[in-house]
């Protein structure tokens, strides 16, 4: 399946606020290409070009805001578009607010899997049980993004596409980057865990629980003729 990531900035100074001494747009596009997200676009105003510039390089596209009065629903929906016509086949798109800027690429992974085996869920990363970002939406509920007026921010947009109707699945992941924003200082933020289970783990069913006696052998193989 194909994953976007849509990074949206409703200022050009978030895009260009340094993390880890690189512009954050920057080192959002690095973590979710290394993540494994494609397309990669990057919803900001440019009017110096300096984001363009930052971005130079990189695997993200830059894309101009939606008009002033769409909103927040209406920046994620523009960036999705933008996603859409750059890959068709996306199946999903990582809505992720360009102030969460310490997010780790395996987060990325991780969404990512979960939608491999959920394909028509949003997902919601989760750190110490708070919600975070970025919100993966299924491309099939775009529609229903769009339909969500200017007024919501961004979770309350998520609590819109819930109560039309769109599943949500939380996703432990182990990243404070996901519920601390930049304004954080890396130094301060909470030890990362990584998920609770390795990225390609077994792939149960979502809430289900796996026992298993930590020193049990094996049964023998059947004993044949």
């Amino acid at each position: 399946m194909t994953v976007a990531a849509v990074i949206l900035a409703a200022h050009h100074d978030i895009a260009l606020r340094e993390a880890e001494g690189v512009p954050n747009a920057r080192r959002l596009a690095d973590a979710a290409w290394a993540g494994g997200a494609l397309p990669i676009v990057v919803v900001a105003p440019d009017p110096a070009g300096t984001v363009a510039a930052a971005l130079a390089g990189s695997e993200a596209t830059l894309a101009s805001p939606a008009p002033d009065g769409a909103g927040p629903a209406g920046q994620m929906a523009r960036g999705a578009r933008v996603a859409l016509d750059l890959v068709a086949e996306t199946s999903a798109v990582l809505l992720w607010p360009a102030r969460m800027g310490w997010v780790d690429a395996e987060t990325v992974t991780s969404l990512i899997e979960g939608h491999g085996r959920a394909p028509g869920v949003l997902l919601r990363p989760t750190y110490a049980g708070e919600a975070g970002w970025p919100a993966l939406v299924p491309v099939a509920h775009l529609g229903a993004l769009g339909a969500i007026g200017p007024r919501p921010r961004p979770p309350e947009v998520l609590d819109a596409l819930v109560a039309s109707g769109v599943p949500l699945t939380t996703v432990e992941v182990g990243d404070p980057g996901v519920a601390h924003d930049i304004d954080t200082p890396r130094e301060a933020l909470p030890p990362f865990e990584g998920p609770p289970e390795p990225a390609a783990g077994h792939h149960h069913e979502w809430g289900a629980e796996v026992a298993r006696e930590p020193d049990a052998d094996p049964e023998p193989p059947p004993t044949v003729g």
